[in-house]
């Protein structure tokens, strides 16, 4: 099992614990690049999908990380 596919199961498996910066690696192994950063928003981008991700400490918000995986899970299903 790869780095990529550990820290997906450990996202998945608990999104109330995930850092901002397990959330924005997962990402970026994704292809998603950081189009802006205004504050603490920061906003990643991958063709027409489009994720603002809010700094916050010590973990993100779960509803922004249920997002994200939701997302992940329309790319790959649409790499296969």
């Amino acid at each position: 099992m790869s780095n990529q596919e550990k820290l997906l199961a450990k996202i998945r498996n608990n999104p109330k614990s995930v850092r901002f910066q397990e959330l924005t690696k997962l990402l970026e192994w994704h292809g998603f690049e950081l189009k802006r950063s205004k504050g603490s928003h920061h906003v990643y981008r991958r063709g027409r999908y489009m994720l603002v991700v809010p700094w916050r400490r010590p973990h993100l918000h779960s509803y922004i990380v249920k997002d994200a995986l939701k997302i992940l899970d329309e790319i790959m299903d649409q790499e296969e």
